[in-house]
């Protein structure tokens, strides 16, 4: 197929454009750093189960559970209809897409495209996830560690942890790229710590998947 008879769909450049990339910079950015704390909250049982059950009563006290999830959810849909603009769904335009991406040697295109993927799963198992606890309130060490355990869910949070830090690792490259803070001559170190910062979160997640596995319940 020629490359010449393929549009691929890039939403016009204009103002109202720009401002919803911006606005899908902010979100995004937000929820990196929810995800963040929330990879910390859960990782607190690894310290004790005790910090974990104190840190959920506190949250769940001040309706920060209640109202912050759906709140998370919408934010998350939000943010993937303004990345969806950009988004090669329709086959002519993937095909178009990885055929410059090859072309062309551009790194950051095919992370790009591995957003795209990563995307599509978090927003399906982020809401499986969400829905669950909200309907298993109140947040518990127990309940996390019999889901583990019994409930047959670690492979389904191993893939939503690994989509999401996936996801999020090169998000706020991209974002760095965008805003110039990520140049040309520094970008190869950054992508360095992209691999560090995977690593991280990596290690973190499996310590703290090792102690619900072995918390007594």
């Amino acid at each position: 197929m020629s490359l010449h008879n393929v549009t691929l769909h890039v939403p016009p450049k204009n103002k109202l454009s720009g401002r919803l990339d911006v606005l899908m910079m902010v979100s995004g950015f937000l929820l990196a750093v929810f995800v963040g704390m929330h990879m910390l909250f859960v990782g607190s049982v690894i310290l004790s189960p005790s910090l974990m059950n104190g840190l959920a009563w506190f949250f769940e006290e001040l309706y920060l559970v209640q109202i912050g999830g759906p709140l998370i959810l919408l934010v998350m849909i939000g943010h993937f209809i303004l990345g969806a603009r950009k988004m090669p769904f329709r086959q002519k335009e993937y095909i178009a897409f990885r055929a410059h991406s090859k072309m062309m040697h551009h790194q950051d295109t095919t992370l790009w495209l591995v957003q795209v993927a990563t995307a599509i799963i978090i927003l399906v198992m982020a809401s499986i996830h969400i829905y669950t606890m909200l309907d298993t309130l109140p947040i518990t060490a127990a309940k996390s560690a019999a889901r583990i355990q019994h409930g047959s869910w670690m492979p389904f949070y191993i893939v939503l942890l690994a989509a999401a830090a996936i996801h999020i690792v090169i998000g706020l490259y991209r974002i760095g790229a965008k805003i110039g803070f990520v140049t040309r001559a520094n970008r190869p170190a950054y992508r360095k710590y992209m691999v560090y910062l995977l690593v991280a979160t990596a290690a973190i997640s499996f310590l703290t998947h090792v102690r619900l596995s072995l918390l007594s319940i």
